[in-house]
C-alpha cells in the first residue's frame, strides 16, 4: 500500500532527503543523461510529496508556492521510480500533488514546466500548454497552465 508523506524541507530526515537526491539523480542525470544542477535553492522552500511503498521511494514531486518558481504555484521534479512504472504511479502522484497545492497554497492555478513529450500526460489533469517549446538542459519543454475549472 502507497504511504503519501508531505514535509517541508526543514522536516525531512536525513533518510528521505537522501532518497529523493537518489531517485531525481537515478532518473533526471542519468537515466535521460542530462548532467544539470538538480540542487537549485528551490528545495529549501519547497514541500516535498513522497510516495513509499515498503520503506521505498516510488514517486516524488515538490511543491512550491506562488513566486518561488513563477507567479502561479507550481508541481516540480515530478518522478517515478523506474521500479514503478506502467503501474499508473505518475497519474496517482500527479493527483496528490494537485490536491496538496490546493491545500497548501488555497489556489487550483497551478503552472509547470514539463518535458515535451510528457504534454498530454499533463493535459489529462487539465495543464495547458502556453507559448513556445524551449531547451531546458538540452530537453525540449513548454510551460504548461491548469486554472480553475
Amino acid at each position: 500500500m502507497m504511504n503519501w508523506i508531505l514535509k517541508p524541507f526543514e522536516e525531512l530526515t536525513p533518510k528521505e532527503l537522501y532518497s529523493i537526491l537518489q531517485l531525481r539523480n537515478e532518473v533526471f542525470i542519468v537515466e535521460q543523461n542530462c548532467p544539470y544542477q538538480d540542487c537549485d535553492n528551490k528545495d529549501l522552500r519547497a514541500w516535498h510529496l513522497m510516495g513509499m511503498q515498503n520503506d521505498q521511494l516510488l514517486a516524488y514531486s515538490r511543491l512550491l508556492a506562488p513566486g518561488i518558481s513563477y507567479s502561479e504555484s507550481s508541481i516540480g521534479r515530478v518522478v517515478s521510480s523506474p521500479s514503478a512504472r506502467k503501474t499508473g504511479m505518475g497519474k496517482k502522484l500527479m493527483r496528490e500533488s494537485i490536491a496538496h497545492v490546493r491545500n497548501l497554497f488555497q489556489t487550483d492555478t497551478i503552472r509547470i514546466g514539463a518535458q515535451l513529450y510528457l504534454k498530454k500526460f499533463y493535459e489529462s489533469f487539465g495543464f495547458i500548454a502556453e507559448g513556445d517549446t524551449y531547451l531546458e538542459d538540452n530537453i525540449p519543454h513548454i510551460q504548461m497552465l491548469r486554472k480553475p475549472k
